[in-house]
């Protein structure tokens, strides 16, 4: 008999209780970061038409093609397991448009799913925080976001020397284009390579830029009156002086109209990009009726947590064990070992019970090995005094007490 391996398809995880804690503190962080800024949690479904990433020109064509897990469903329609939530949330907010009250601010914790080739930081399924804001093209919301990306990584314990904050303007990088008479395709080209300036050396990336384009090429700095460089000094005045213009930022979508950025870290150990995104004032254009401005970025768990380990910042303690363990003797009956566990459960107190005939060194043993705190054994003597001994798993310490003495304790 051949049997199934116990491996997981290959590029996504498995998540034990402890890998489960991780992933579960960093959600909660991402979470409260955000509705400190004022956005709103929202949702949406993992399946989308593949036209609805196809829309936006050869790129995202292609990257349907390539890249995604697509399939036609049994009504003949073409599916797509989504790649991003940006095209999902500007959906919503196009259909909903005359019912919203704008700017709005919204926020999302997704699974996503790419085909490529798993690698350090990047896997084919992978969850991502997704915050946007429609309605607002000010230079003020620029900088407020960049301000909200900064404090999610300061709220986990960061420092500004940790990580960089990378920007550029593609709006403005199109227009030196334009002023080179560059076709389209040579300007898909051009930011293919610009996306991929600071992966290859400075002699490769001009001959391919010469070949490209025909000429040599010099890729400028927005000028000092640019809004580009109004919302970094900005930054810097607001003490976030780890913000810079770096014009090989371009982003590898094509929707990018103005603003776009990036986060890295600084350890050149883990040099992978941590997140990022732009203003895209026309991608609900699509959807059809007036296009309605967005800025917006994304920032995946897989490199989070290589970030906050690099630099320490998990906590040791962090688990999802129980508090207390009730360990019964046979002469205790069911009833009333439930009815003592829900006496603590009731307080906070998260509680299991273990009525298992394993022996009660090893039931001691394990629970310890596990992470919880206090162990309570359960036999008739301690029913019918109803005082109980509760032991302290890590230091051995024990205390006796009733019910309500110990809640105490183990509260206090």
């Amino acid at each position: 008999m051949e049997y199934l391996s116990t491996q997981p398809y290959k590029g996504v995880r498995d998540f034990y209780p402890k890998e489960m804690a991780v992933q579960r503190y960093i959600f909660d962080g991402w979470a409260k970061t955000a509705e400190r800024f004022g956005y709103e949690c929202f949702g949406a479904s993992i399946f989308e038409p593949s036209a609805l990433y196809k829309a936006k020109g050869q790129e995202n064509e292609e990257m349907v093609n390539e890249q995604t897990y697509t399939f036609t469903d049994r009504g003949d329609r073409e599916v797509t397991l989504r790649p991003e939530l940006t095209p999902s949330v500007a959906r919503m907010v196009a259909g909903k448009r005359h019912d919203l009250h704008f700017p709005i601010r919204w926020y999302s914790i997704p699974n996503l799913y790419r085909y490529e080739r798993p690698q350090r930081g990047r896997l084919r399924e992978f969850w991502q925080l997704n915050a946007d804001v429609f309605g607002d093209n000010t230079i003020a919301c620029d900088i407020d976001m960049l301000v909200y990306v900064a404090n999610i990584f300061k709220d986990f314990g960061a420092t500004l020397e940790t990580f960089v904050i990378r920007v550029n303007d593609r709006g403005f990088v199109n227009s030196v284009f334009d002023s080179l008479n560059l076709t389209d395709e040579q300007k898909r080209a051009m930011f293919l390579l610009l996306d991929k300036k600071n992966k290859i050396t400075a002699e490769a990336f001009d001959a391919e830029a010469a070949e490209i384009i025909g000429a040599s090429f010099i890729l400028p700095t927005p000028p000092a009156d640019s809004r580009l460089a109004q919302t970094v000094q900005a930054l810097h005045n607001l003490g976030l002086t780890n913000v810079i213009i770096d014009p090989a930022i371009v982003r590898g979508f094509n929707y990018y109209t103005g603003l776009v950025f990036e986060i890295y870290d600084t350890n050149p150990e883990n040099s992978r990009a941590l997140g990022g995104g732009g203003r895209y004032d026309n991608l609900t254009e699509m959807f059809g009726g007036e296009p309605i401005t967005g800025i917006g970025f994304g920032m995946g768990d897989v490199s989070m947590v290589n970030f906050l380990t690099t630099h320490n910042l998990l906590p040791e303690a962090l688990n999802s064990a129980a508090t207390l363990a009730i360990l019964p003797l046979q002469e205790a009956t069911a009833t009333e070992v439930i009815a003592l566990a829900n006496t603590f459960r009731t307080t906070g107190i998260t509680t299991i019970v273990d009525a298992t005939d394993r022996k009660l060194g090893k039931k001691l043993g394990n629970a310890g090995d596990d992470g919880v705190k206090f162990a309570l054994i359960l036999g008739s003597d301690e029913i019918a005094s109803g005082v109980y001994a509760l032991k302290h798993l890590a230091s051995g310490e024990q205390t006796s007490g009733t019910a309500e003495e110990l809640i105490k304790k183990i509260l206090s």
